[in-house]
């Protein structure tokens, strides 16, 4: 029987790693208030009632800035802002309030809905809200009395993990109250951000208006570094001044991924709130769709070992079908494990080489070279090239040597040039293959 829909079947089974990687990890998902009022909101709480059935422990962060200045504007009541923050008096703190109660019992109804043919149909989800967050005022700054805005005293971890350890969603507000009985009107981001430090949670989620943090050609970069996200960061401070201080979502994501990033959590995802099913392609396929803050890159160039041997074999094995690689055993390739450098991402062996020296003719030979079919866009090939000259240099070789079918031009590119079979150590021109008639190229390093 003939399959039609092959797509679908692959980004299942690529997404299986990924289901197992996110089984019983804890994601913050912090999500503004416009994000809420967006007519796609509906669809982001299919995709949270999917994660959750998949076993991902779920603490929902929202803001709710516009409906706040909704409500103001509606009752003709204007809050000035100090460095960013709304300075919330008496009178203004009771339409805060109101807005962000609305708002909490609007998402809790809709997490509590079944609709059929959604991944919400036949689901129980136990919404648990709370003071699980403490607060305490942030006082006066420069003369300014910031009133009924705060700041986090401290969280309820303990109480949190034992309702995400029982199978609820906790969601959290922007109000908390004090240990003396009042309520402050708190930062989503710092929430989220405070959460997630505190839970030691695995992800930080954002969503904003566009694809992620987009770049001057309009595409959305894939991955940060916290240092690079701090850079974007500043610009968007410095323009969000000279408008009058209105933060974006990415502004408030930046900040508080990057401080979340530098406390531990490993990733943060910014994606779009407009786009239906992003967050599920950012968690489950290779490339996702957003931007990420990593304090360590998601891909790394490292040695293999003995566990790697399965992900080389499903890289080469194609490569070997269409003769484009010599053929090796699993047997063959335990003994020469030691030999290969490979590039992950995300537990996936997406790029792979080998270095076999011959220490008395001062040369190696750079084999097995391998990309993954997604992934020969970038100049990964370059980058296992470096790792093999730098490995051959730290041997005190002059040369690196390659035998090619496919790829003459490739590696005349990085400055190989074509030798004859005689240039090859005596002990590799014993096994020179005449039927296959590869070439040989070589560097000086």
């Amino acid at each position: 029987m003939k399959i039609r829909n092959t797509a679908l079947v692959k980004g299942f089974r690529q997404s299986v790693p990924y289901v197992n990687a996110h089984r019983g990890k804890t994601m913050v998902i912090m999500i503004g208030g416009e994000a809420v009022a967006d007519h796609n909101f509906s669809n982001i709480i299919s995709d949270l009632a999917l994660l959750h059935s998949l076993g991902v422990k779920i603490v929902l962060v929202h803001g709710a800035r516009p409906q706040i200045n909704a409500i103001l504007e509606q009752n003709n009541y204007d809050t000035p802002y100090h460095k960013g923050v709304r300075i919330t008096d008496e009178t203004s703190l009771q339409y805060v309030m109101q807005a962000a109660g609305q708002l909490q019992l609007s998402i809790t109804a809709q997490l509590s809905m079944s609709l059929s043919n959604t991944p919400m149909a036949g689901a129980q989800l136990n919404v648990v809200s709370g003071n699980f967050v403490i607060s305490q005022p942030l006082g006066v700054d420069d003369g300014v009395d910031y009133c009924h805005s705060g700041r986090i005293r401290r969280i309820d971890v303990a109480g949190i993990n034992r309702m995400l350890d029982q199978g609820s969603i906790v969601l959290l507000g922007p109000i908390a109250s004090s240990v003396t009985g009042e309520s402050f009107n708190l930062l989503s981001e710092e929430v989220a951000t405070q959460v997630a430090v505190k839970l030691k949670a695995d992800k930080l989620i954002g969503f904003c208006s566009e694809q992620g943090v987009i770049d001057e050609q309009g595409n959305a970069v894939a991955e940060l570094f916290p240092r690079e996200a701090e850079q974007i960061l500043q610009k968007l401070v410095t323009d969000s001044e000279l408008e009058g201080g209105n933060s974006s979502g990415t502004l408030r994501f930046l900040r508080a991924a990057t401080t979340a990033c530098r406390a531990g959590v490993p990733r943060s995802h910014l994606v779009s709130y407009k786009v239906d099913g992003a967050l599920i392609q950012e968690l489950f396929s290779l490339d996702g769709i957003g931007t990420q803050i990593v304090e360590a890159s998601a891909e790394q160039v490292r040695l293999a070992d003995i566990d790697d041997i399965g992900g080389i074999l499903d890289l080469i094995r194609p490569l070997e079908e269409q003769g484009i690689l010599v053929r090796r055993s699993r047997e063959q390739l335990e003994q020469e494990i030691h030999q290969f450098t490979i590039i992950e991402k995300d537990g996936l062996i997406i790029g792979c080489a080998a270095l076999y020296p011959y220490v008395q003719d001062k040369m190696a030979e750079m084999a097995c070279v391998a990309i993954h079919p997604e992934y020969r866009d970038g100049n990964r090939g370059l980058l296992l090239l470096n790792h093999m000259k730098l490995q051959s240099k730290a041997q005190g070789l002059k040369y690196l040597f390659v035998l090619t079918t496919h790829s003459l031009h490739w590696f005349r590119e990085q400055g190989f040039h074509e030798m004859g079979v005689n240039f090859l150590p005596s002990q590799k021109q014993n096994f020179y293959n005449y039927q296959r008639k590869s070439k040989v190229l070589a560097i000086e390093l």
